[in-house]
């Protein structure tokens, strides 16, 4: 868990907005990141949705702790397309037309690290597909939260 100071966004006229909240008016930009909300994922759901975007929700808790697990639960999460091969390159494939028509998506994906311990290469391969839909002009804005304890993750910021 990063013990380093909350960063607090501030928004029109100087209020705080949380990070979830910063994220979904554009305050902060899209991205992976590590989240530490108690949030349950309906009200996550609820407040990406009110916001106008897309919401997927993966539980690394009850599943998805292998590549086969992840990569089904992803697809069902985003509802991908019947045809979606449900490999890293399908995935890659189905990211862009995720959130189409909608000011953007956010996957939440609790329970991370259960595939991180499991499958290490597999994580590395996901968190890299994840992360470059995110990073790309292409298609709506697309943001990951995982979400829970887990191993270090150099690079990934925290959204809180």
């Amino acid at each position: 868990m990063d013990r380093g100071p909350l960063r607090v966004v501030r928004a029109h006229r100087g209020l705080p907005v949380s990070g979830l909240a910063g994220l979904l008016a554009g305050h902060e930009p899209p991205g992976t990141y590590l989240w530490h909300s108690a949030l349950e994922a309906d009200d996550v759901r609820h407040a990406v949705e009110h916001a106008g975007w897309a919401y997927g929700h993966v539980d690394g808790w009850t599943g998805a702790d292998t590549r086969a697990a992840f990569l089904a639960a992803v697809g069902e999460a985003l509802a991908f397309p019947a045809h979606y091969g449900q490999n890293f390159d399908a995935l890659a494939d189905c990211l862009y037309d995720v959130g189409t028509g909608r000011a953007g998506a956010v996957l939440l994906w609790d329970g991370w690290a259960t595939l991180a311990r499991a499958d290490e290469r597999a994580f590395s391969v996901a968190l890299s597909v994840l992360g470059a839909r995110s990073h790309t002009d292409r298609g709506a804005p697309f943001s990951v939260l995982l979400r829970g304890d887990g191993p270090g993750l150099p690079g990934i910021t925290s959204l809180d």
